[in-house]
C-alpha cells in the first residue's frame, strides 16, 4: 500500500507536529487522520478517510473523523473545500493554491502553478470581515476529455 519511499513513521511525525503547531491536541486518532491528509493527495472526502483508515484504527467512526477534520480546519491545520451543498473534501495543504473541479468525474486537482490570491487575513472589505479565501476552477479535466477517466 505505501510506496517503499515514504518512512510512516516520518510521515507521522510530521502530522504529530503540524498538529502541535496548530494548537491541537495529538492523539492517536488525529495523528492518523491528519497523516491521511499529509499523505493522500486526492482532497478526501469524510467518507474516504473514514474507509481509509477504519482498518488501521478498528475504533474510528465516521463522526471522529467529521469533527476532527472540521477542528483541523479551525486550526488551519487543513482546509476544506466547499464544492457544492454535496460535496466537502480536505486538503492537507494549507498554502494558497487553485483547486480545479472536474465536473464529469469530480476530482478535485491542485494548480500549484496557477497564481492564486494572496490576501493578509483578516480583512475588512467595504464593511464585510473577511476570514477565508478560497479559490477553485470548474470544468472537464484532461483524463475526462480524453476518455480516460473511469466515472
Amino acid at each position: 500500500m505505501w510506496p517503499k519511499f515514504i518512512n510512516m513513521q516520518q510521515t507521522k511525525d510530521k502530522a504529530y507536529e503540524r498538529l502541535v503547531q496548530c494548537g491541537i491536541r495529538p492523539s492517536v486518532q488525529r495523528i492518523e487522520i491528519m497523516n491521511y491528509l499529509m499523505t493522500h493527495f486526492t482532497h478526501p472526502t469524510v467518507e474516504t478517510v473514514y474507509q481509509g483508515l477504519i482498518s488501521q484504527v478498528p475504533t474510528l467512526s465516521r463522526t471522529t473523523v467529521y469533527n476532527t477534520l472540521r477542528l483541523f480546519t479551525e486550526h488551519n491545520a487543513a482546509q476544506m473545500i466547499t464544492i457544492d451543498e454535496h460535496r466537502v473534501c480536505y486538503d492537507g495543504d494549507t498554502h494558497p493554491h487553485v483547486h480545479f473541479y472536474c465536473k464529469h468525474c469530480g476530482k478535485v486537482i491542485d494548480f500549484m502553478d496557477e497564481p492564486s490570491p494572496v490576501m493578509d487575513l483578516p480583512k475588512m472589505i467595504e464593511g464585510n470581515f473577511v476570514d477565508e479565501t478560497q479559490l477553485y476552477y470548474k470544468g472537464i479535466c484532461a483524463d475526462c476529455r480524453k476518455g480516460k477517466s473511469s466515472n
